[in-house]
């Protein structure tokens, strides 16, 4: 969906970098490793993204880092339509209702680092019906033509995954 209005393929990563989890920060070096692509490219999208206000650049150590600018009156929309382009926001509506007494769900894996292999990657918390749950993600992955994986966890199994909130990305409360 995004490659049909962005042209970019830098741009299109960077959306999805700084948008899926606006808690990531990165720096040059470290994007061109992760993407694979030339520094060049990845610079003059970063000035872009800062330039327009979307990103906020500050030093640590002598790396100069970029995060997400929450505060941009376009952040939430822009979150948005990176959710719907992963499907997450099919996920949080058809199937996360239907499943029973759900009290979290929780992005992990790639994805809630922000790059997108075409695997969803979720941790549930809470009393669920497996099978049900099964048959619906099998369902959604038809419709997003992506693959989720799932863990379900009971609530005090969980308790540790709100302290890693680098690698676990809450995208569902109850």
């Amino acid at each position: 969906m995004l490659e049909a209005l962005i042209s970019s393929k830098t741009r299109i990563k960077l959306l999805l970098k700084f948008f899926l989890n606006p808690r990531s920060s990165a720096y040059l070096r470290g994007l061109e490793s992760e993407f694979g692509e030339s520094s060049n490219a990845i610079r003059l999208e970063l000035n872009r993204f800062e330039k327009a206000g979307l990103l906020n650049s500050f030093s640590k150590g002598n790396k100069r880092m970029f995060k997400a600018n929450q505060n941009h009156p376009l952040f939430l929309e822009l979150r948005n339509i990176v959710l719907k382009h992963l499907g997450v926001d099919k996920i949080i509506e058809e199937i996360i209702p239907r499943l029973g007494e759900v009290n979290h769900v929780y992005l992990t894996g790639d994805i809630a680092l922000g790059k997108d292999t075409g695997i969803i990657d979720l941790v549930i918390v809470g009393s669920v019906n497996r099978e049900y749950l099964s048959n619906l993600v099998e369902k959604a992955e038809n419709l997003l033509d992506r693959k989720i994986r799932y863990l379900v966890y009971g609530d005090h199994e969980a308790e540790n995954l709100s302290q890693n909130k680098d690698k676990y990305l809450l995208i569902w409360n109850a």
